[in-house]
């Protein structure tokens, strides 16, 4: 009986010996995957078309925009009011977008090899966030940024007529901030309960339409205080407050009406804000957390 032998067979397999880069680029490099993710780049050509329609979408209507006033020399929209009428736009794109940078991998079960070190769990959550906060202000803010290039060149006071632009665009860009980081954080909240896009994305839609009713039922109640405070009942009309009490003329200017009656419960507003973006983001750091452990 032949005695059995074993054989080692080199097949190439080394150790690694490159450069080990770390937790911070480990995290960078999430994010800007979690950007592209947001507008279907890198992915399927199915998986850009409606990211790239909402982009047409609002580039569209600010090269229309634009047009008017070069033709006409009138200002149909401001740059802040321009995030207020394309913000139900970005509930549908929010509704997309978040399932696919936190709901596909909860379900395809990857989420053990992202906690692997040296990427702490809270940084998952926090990349995945600013991703998408950062692709929410790039659809308000890079169609602002063609106002402000059609309104300079086209604007008949020389320098001080585009420094005058600037100063109108930068409050919009910084209320298109708010907009972006409250949506966000809101809808990745939701998205992170649940691996089943589908159930994510109709959970998003309802937390912000249906909210909007509420909003109209306070408004009609026989006390001032809490008609002028009904806007806190909606993300969407929360935020519009927060504009109406900071931006004031800049968001509605002068003889276009005077904004969301909101009274004197502007700091109130910014306040809520405050309280539900930090709310969200504790509730999001403490899910991955649950997750993780599991």
């Amino acid at each position: 009986m032949s005695e059995l032998t074993g054989v080692i067979h080199d097949i190439g397999y080394q150790r690694y010996t490159g450069p080990r880069l770390g937790r911070r680029h480990v995290f960078g490099a999430l994010y800007l995957h979690g950007v592209r993710t947001a507008f279907g780049l890198g992915r399927s050509a199915k998986a850009k078309i409606f990211p790239w329609l909402v982009v047409a979408i609002v580039l569209a209507v600010a090269a229309g925009l634009t047009a008017v006033r070069a033709q006409f020399g009138e200002t149909v929209m401001t740059y802040a009011q321009f995030a207020d009428a394309m913000s139900w736009l970005v509930i549908f794109f929010v509704a997309v977008a978040a399932p696919e940078l936190v709901s596909r991998d909860l379900r395809s079960g990857v989420l053990p090899l992202y906690f692997s070190r040296p990427l702490p769990r809270g940084d998952y959550a926090l990349a995945k966030l600013g991703a998408l906060a950062t692709a929410l202000w790039l659809l308000l803010g890079a169609p602002q940024l063609v106002m402000f290039l059609g309104a300079a060149f086209t604007t008949g006071d020389g320098m001080s007529g585009v420094w005058h632009e600037l100063l109108d665009l930068l409050p919009g860009l910084l209320y298109a901030a708010l907009w972006a980081v409250v949506f966000a954080s809101i809808g990745l909240l939701i998205a992170s309960l649940t691996g089943k896009r589908a159930f994510a994305a109709g959970g998003i839609v309802a937390i912000f339409l249906m909210t909007t009713p509420v909003v109209g039922v306070l408004s009609i109640m026989p006390s001032r205080a809490i008609n002028e405070l009904a806007f806190l009942a909606s993300p969407s009309t929360l935020v519009g407050g927060v504009g109406t009490w900071a931006l004031g003329d800049l968001l509605v200017p002068e003889g276009q009406g005077g904004g969301m009656p909101i009274g004197d419960f502007g700091p109130v507003y910014a306040a809520a804000a405050v309280l539900l973006v930090a709310g969200c983001v504790t509730l999001l750091l403490l899910r991955y957390r649950k997750v993780a452990a599991r």
